[in-house]
C-alpha cells in the first residue's frame, strides 16, 4: 500500500476532494437548472457519475451540496490559517488577518450561487447559521491553541464569537452591494467599525 494514501493530502485525500467536488459542481448545476425542490439525489448521483450509495459516502443530504458551495474550503482551512498567526498581537487581530487571508474562497462565481439558495429558504438559512457556529467553534479552539492560559479561554471564546459576528456583517454588506468591491474591503470596514465602538 502506498505510504501517500493514507497521509493527509495524500492520493486518497485528494480522490476524495475531487469526488466531492464533483458532486457539488453536478448538484449547484441542477440546482440553478430545476430549482432545489424540484432537484434530487438521485439526479444529482446520476449528473455526478456516481451511485445514490456512493452519494451518501460523501454527503448526507442536498443542504450539504449547497453547504459544500457556500462556505467553500473555509472551514478546513480556518484553523491551520489561524495558527500561522503570531500571538504577539490580540486575537481580534489575528482573526482579522486570517479572515481576509481566506476572503477568495468566499468571492467564487458557485459560493454565490449557493448563498442565494441557501438564503431563500428557511430550513437551509438555519443550516447555513449553523455552520457559522461550527466556524466559530473552531477558530475559538485555534485560539485556545495559540493562547493555551486555561485562564484566557473565556475571553478567546468572546473573540471567536465576535470576529465570525465581524465576518457575518462584512459579507452581508458585500451581498448587499453586489460585491461592489472586493470581500476583503468589506472585511476590512467591518472590523474598523468594531474597532471604533
Amino acid at each position: 500500500m502506498d505510504i501517500l494514501e493514507n497521509t493527509p493530502g495524500g492520493l486518497r485525500d485528494r480522490k476524495r476532494q475531487l469526488t466531492l467536488d464533483r458532486i457539488a459542481e453536478a448538484g449547484l448545476k441542477l440546482f440553478i437548472e430545476n430549482g432545489y425542490e424540484a432537484t434530487t439525489l438521485d439526479a444529482i448521483a446520476a449528473a455526478s457519475g456516481i451511485s445514490r450509495r456512493t452519494f451518501f459516502y460523501y454527503l448526507k443530504s442536498k443542504e450539504e451540496v449547497l453547504l459544500a458551495h457556500e462556505s467553500g474550503k473555509f472551514p478546513q482551512f480556518l484553523r491551520p490559517t489561524f495558527l500561522m498567526q503570531s500571538p504577539d498581537q490580540s486575537p481580534i487581530a489575528a482573526a482579522r488577518k486570517t479572515l481576509l487571508a481566506l476572503a477568495s474562497m468566499y468571492e467564487t462565481k458557485e459560493s454565490i450561487l449557493a448563498d442565494r439558495i441557501l438564503r431563500s429558504i428557511e430550513a437551509l438559512r438555519l443550516r447555513k447559521e449553523a455552520l457559522l457556529v461550527q466556524m466559530e467553534e473552531v477558530l475559538a479552539e485555534a485560539m485556545y491553541e495559540l493562547w493555551p492560559d486555561p485562564a484566557r479561554r473565556p475571553a478567546l471564546r468572546l473573540s471567536a464569537m465576535v470576529a465570525m459576528g465581524t465576518l457575518r456583517i462584512a459579507k452581508e454588506n458585500w451581498r448587499r452591494e453586489e460585491a461592489a468591491f472586493p470581500l476583503t474591503h468589506y472585511i476590512d470596514q467591518a472590523f474598523d467599525l468594531l474597532d471604533r465602538s
